[in-house]
C-alpha cells in the first residue's frame, strides 16, 4: 500500500498569526511533524499542501515536497479540509499515485512515530477500513455532565441513557478525536463527501501527545513540554 504523507499548513492562520513557521523549542513548528513522518517506515512520500511561500519554503527545508501552491479557493478559513485532500489526490494520480493519505496536522507536535504507524496500521490490517483516526479520552461526557439549554433555559442531560447516571465512571467511554493523525484511502476520498460515511477505526493516544494548538496559550503549554520532552532524551 503506497503512503503519502500531507501536512496541511496554511498562511493565514487567525489564532496564531503565522503559527506553523513560529518557533517551538527551537525550530519551526511544521519542522516537528515534518520530522516525525520522516521517521515512520509506512511513509514513502511528504507533500505539504499550503498556499504562503514562506511556508513553502520552510518545509523544502526540512526536507518536505512542495509541488504547488494551494489555490486561493481551497485555502479560506470557510474551506473543507476534505476538498483539500480531493485536491492533493488529484494531483498524485498525476504524479506517482497513493493508495493511502496520511494526514498530520502540524497543530499535534507531541505526537509520537508509534502514534502514526499505529493509525495507518489500522487500515491496512482492516479489509473493511476505509479510514482510521486518533482520539484520546473525553474529559467530559455527554452522558453524564454535558447539558443543552433551549430558549426558556432550561437545561437538559445532552446524551441521556435507558438508566441514571449518577457518577463519571457509570457513563459510557467517550473520545476527543484529536488532530495527531488520519489514515484516509484515497479511493475513499474520491468516492465519498465525508469521514464517517464509512468505516472507521480509531487509535488512542494519551492527553499530552493529543495537545492541540489553537491559541497563544495552547503554544506556550506545547512549547514547555517539548522543551521537556527532549531534555528527558537528553538524559
Amino acid at each position: 500500500m503506497k503512503t503519502v504523507c500531507v501536512i496541511c499548513a496554511r498562511g493565514g492562520s487567525k489564532g496564531v498569526p503565522r503559527k506553523n513557521i513560529r518557533p517551538l523549542a527551537g525550530k519551526p513548528l511544521i519542522a516537528h511533524t515534518i520530522d516525525i513522518a520522516k521517521a515512520c517506515p509506512s511513509i514513502s512520500r511528504i507533500v505539504v499542501s499550503t498556499d504562503d511561500e514562506e511556508i513553502a519554503d520552510v518545509a523544502r527545508k526540512f526536507g518536505a515536497e512542495v509541488p504547488f501552491l494551494r489555490p486561493a479557493e481551497l485555502s479560506s478559513d470557510t474551506s473543507r479540509h476534505w476538498d483539500v485532500w480531493r485536491h492533493l489526490v488529484s494531483f498524485l494520480q498525476q504524479d506517482g499515485g497513493a493508495d493511502l493519505l496520511v494526514d498530520l496536522h502540524t497543530t499535534s507536535p507531541m505526537r509520537s512515530v508509534d502514534d502514526v504507524e499505529s493509525t495507518i496500521a489500522l487500515v491496512k490490517d482492516h479489509a473493511d477500513s476505509d479510514a482510521a483516526i486518533t482520539v484520546t479520552p473525553a474529559r467530559r461526557s455527554p452522558y453524564f455532565n454535558m447539558v443543552t439549554i433551549d430558549e426558556s433555559a432550561r437545561a437538559k442531560i445532552m446524551l441521556s441513557l435507558n438508566k441514571d447516571v449518577n457518577h463519571r465512571q457509570a457513563a459510557p467511554a467517550a473520545y476527543d478525536m484529536t488532530t495527531v493523525a488520519y489514515a484516509v484511502r484515497s479511493e475513499y476520498i474520491c468516492q465519498h463527501e465525508s469521514l464517517f460515511a464509512g468505516n472507521v477505526y480509531a487509535h488512542v493516544v494519551d492527553e499530552e501527545r493529543a495537545i492541540d494548538i489553537d491559541t497563544p496559550l495552547d503554544f506556550e503549554i506545547a512549547d514547555f513540554l517539548m522543551k521537556r520532552r527532549n531534555a528527558h532524551a537528553d538524559d
